[in-house]
């Protein structure tokens, strides 16, 4: 069952990047308590995600974080290696918080994992964008067209803030 406004996020474990290498933290540990921007993609370095969505979030970053929003994160299923290279390459590094999905254990438990075969990439995340607040979703947007960050980029996030 996909995720719904009002639902609480599932218990889950990431990987992130930290200079001491991979770190676990949980949902818990992200989201309870805080009010977070949380954005999912397909994958690192890939055309919409590396040159659309996750650009706009940093190009609205200090925007987003001034509406009262404690982190800005991003999740794909990617190793945490990949979105620790992601990070770095992106500018990011220091400002969105990347979080490894690695098994799509996370994309499984909110509904939101694709089967992305047919491309090559095997099971992925589905492209959306949420707002948390100590760890229940109160607005989710679900990306319908592929290639596009109309409805789940962080425009339409910073007009909801």
């Amino acid at each position: 069952m996909t995720i719904a406004v009002g639902d609480k996020l599932p218990d889950a474990a990431f990987l992130t990047p930290t200079e001491n290498g991979p770190a676990r933290v949980t949902t818990a540990e992200l989201f309870d308590g805080k009010k977070v921007v949380l954005f999912g993609l397909p994958g690192a370095f890939t055309p919409t995600c590396d040159g659309n969505h996750l650009p706009g979030f940093l190009r609205h970053y200090e925007e987003i974080l001034n509406k009262g929003v404690d982190r800005i994160a991003v999740v794909s299923v990617n190793d945490v290696f990949v979105m620790k290279a992601w990070e770095a390459a992106s500018g990011a590094k220091g400002k969105i918080t990347f979080l490894a999905d690695g098994n799509a254990d996370f994309a499984k438990a909110i509904g939101l994992d694709a089967d992305m075969s047919a491309a090559g990439f095997g099971t992925r995340m589905r492209r959306f964008s949420m707002i948390i607040d100590d760890g229940k979703a109160t607005a989710i947007y679900i990306e319908v067209e592929r290639g596009k960050t109309d409805i789940s980029g962080a425009a339409t996030i910073l007009a909801q803030l």
